[in-house]
């Protein structure tokens, strides 16, 4: 037998070693059929995309995504239904052609969902799309076509972005050829009628992306590169053969956005025509969106674009503005990073930070009188809270309570604040705004809780959710992080159980409230759990094998209470030992 001090075996060893428990705990009716990932002390972060050399592992539905999607952007309900739904049809649709290579690789006329994205600035289309792309555990890389248009565009740059597909996919070609490329500020590649020597590079682009847009091969191998040259050449010297390595784009899929400004004249004109023609009822639309969901492709090629490229874009999604309601409920969400951001940046100096609501509605109206949408928010938070970083890391302040009046008389908190950091109605209101946060987390994940346990494979018990929103407020994690980490403690807690019957010959179970409880105390103490193995081993060891001797019983649930009240747990299975067995059970 090992003994007690003993550090925890590796994941492989207690693989083994849960076979061997099954097989003793259940018989042969009960076998290991899969390898189990055991959790690592080293986090790792959530959401990590599968890999799958040769191809992609998806399965996931239009309205998994949607629920995904919801958890991180406010509004754009119509917009996350498109894209959600076209992107999940043709990830899937690959996957159904790839069971037959046949059809795979010869089908004739297919056309690829490529998205083109209406919306003013900062309104989330590419936080959406870098969104589903790690959701997917698909390769994603942004480019901008204003440096088409710059650079008098030929064909290199659409390409340079299909080689980084390559090297954001680790060199994985095969895992490349299925990734998504964004471009952004596609609208400003649209020919001008006024202009003539701006027409030829924009026209230019358009044609250039034709063949990428639909399928074509783009050789990895950089044209007139020098040092792709000499890399050539020294393979050629070693090896006697010349490499062709390219990338299809024929599954690559394609998303493009631009703010189209211009374009709601185009569509108010062409309605307005067919109400005069047709006598169509004309609706004053108060908001951009309501124009541009009314879109057609004769609007894009009066806009400038060629019919070609329109062609190659079927599908359409408009992206509403942000109002400043809308503003306030991306600042309120927890999985916000702009709050997030700014609290590190106060905990780089040792100083926690807590936001009131009122501040956070001040700062939402700040940032919509900058109409640069949610854009906005981060230049308002930096301009508001900047004097402080500045100051408040010079002072003896470890806790700062962000408050309307923060907000609005910066200099006078701020002297406030550096006269005396550590005032008691300062700490008061501090712990105030930490209550309240846990509150809103706990309403946040008892809302979601059906999304989230799915999402994790992990149950929210009350106690889990009141102890994931405790660790939210005390630290400076994201959400996701938090639920991972405390999803890591309940799988190394499960393998106490393990070790107990390795070590002792006792088969300990624990309840869920038992579990729950212990990593509580993993997380509140920081305690590791080789220590409270031991804390364990030192309250149950020697009471259960009494148990044991006496009564033949080795089967044992322990509850919170017991773990709480061992000697209380351990006399009231003694008082009963010569009672019946299935009394005792």
């Amino acid at each position: 037998m090992k003994t007690r001090n003993e550090k925890f075996p590796d994941p492989k060893e207690l693989e083994k070693e849960l076979g061997d428990f099954l097989t003793k705990k259940f018989g042969g009716s009960v076998k290991l059929a899969t390898s189990i990932a055991l959790p690592q002390t080293v986090l790792n972060p959530p959401e990590q995309p599968v890999k799958n050399a040769g191809g992609i592992n998806f399965d996931l539905k239009p309205e998994d995504l949607v629920a995904y999607l919801d958890q991180y952007i406010i509004k754009q309900d119509e917009a996350k239904a498109i894209l959600a739904t076209k992107i999940c049809t043709h990830f899937n649709r690959i996957k159904h052609l790839q069971d037959d290579p046949e059809v795979f690789n010869d089908m004739v006329g297919r056309i690829k969902n490529n998205v083109l994205m209406i919306g003013p600035t900062g309104v989330g289309k590419t936080y959406m799309v870098r969104l589903i792309a790690k959701k997917i555990g698909v390769p994603f890389v942004k480019g901008d076509a204003t440096k088409f248009s710059e650079t008098g565009y030929v064909g290199g740059d659409v390409e340079d972005l299909v080689r980084d597909l390559v090297r954001e996919a680790d060199g994985d070609i095969k895992k490349a050829q299925f990734g998504i490329i964004y471009i952004d500020e596609i609208d400003k590649i649209a020919s001008s009628h006024n202009m003539i020597g701006a027409d030829v590079s924009r026209t230019g682009v358009q044609r250039a992306l034709l063949k990428p847009l639909e399928e074509t091969e783009v050789d990895m191998k950089v044209p007139h590169d020098p040092i792709s040259m000499l890399q050539e050449l020294e393979r050629y010297r070693k090896t006697g053969k010349r490499d062709h390595n390219s990338i299809n784009t024929r599954n690559i899929l394609f998303i493009v956005s631009g703010a189209f400004s211009e374009l709601i004249p185009i569509i108010k004109k062409r309605i307005s025509d067919q109400g005069i023609g047709f006598g169509a009822h004309i609706t004053k639309s108060a908001e951009q969106s309501d124009w541009l969901k009314h879109v057609k492709s004769e609007d894009l090629i009066e806009y400038g674009f060629e019919s070609e490229f329109v062609g190659r874009l079927p599908v359409r999604a408009v992206f509403e503005r942000l109002g400043e309601a809308d503003l306030f409920e991306i600042l309120k969400n927890p999985n916000n990073p702009i709050i997030l951001g700014k609290k590190l940046d106060f905990a780089a100096y040792g100083i926690k930070a807590k936001f009131d609501l009122e501040a956070l509605r001040i700062l939402a109206g700040r940032a919509y009188a900058e109409n640069t949408g949610a854009r906005g928010l981060v230049s308002s938070v930096e301009t508001a809270l900047l004097p402080f970083e500045k100051t408040l890391p010079s002072t003896k302040a470890t806790f700062f309570p962000i408050t309307a009046e923060v907000i609005d008389q910066p200099q006078k908190t701020l002297k406030a604040i550096a006269a005396d950091p550590q005032d008691a109605c300062l700490k008061e209101t501090f712990e105030k705004l930490g209550g309240e946060e846990r509150d809103l987390l706990r309403a946040y994940l008892f809302e979601n809780r059906s999304k989230i346990a799915e999402k994790f494979n992990f149950s929210l018990t009350p106690s889990r959710i009141d102890l994931i929103a405790r660790t939210y407020t005390d630290g400076e994690m994201d959400v996701e992080r938090v639920i991972f980490r405390i999803k890591t403690h309940y799988e190394e807690t499960k393998t106490l159980e393990l070790h107990f019957l390795k070590n002792f010959g006792i088969n300990l179970i624990l309840e869920d409230d038992a579990i729950d409880y212990i990593i509580d105390q993993l997380v509140t103490h920081r305690i590791s759990l080789d220590h409270y193995f031991k804390k364990l081993t030192a309250d149950f060891e020697h009471g259960l094998k009494l148990v044991r001797d006496k009564t033949g019983r080795n089967r044992f649930f322990i509850t919170q209470g017991a773990l709480m009240d061992p000697e209380r747990y351990i006399s009231g299975l003694l008082k009963h030992a010569g009672e019946p067995r299935k009394a005792i059970d």
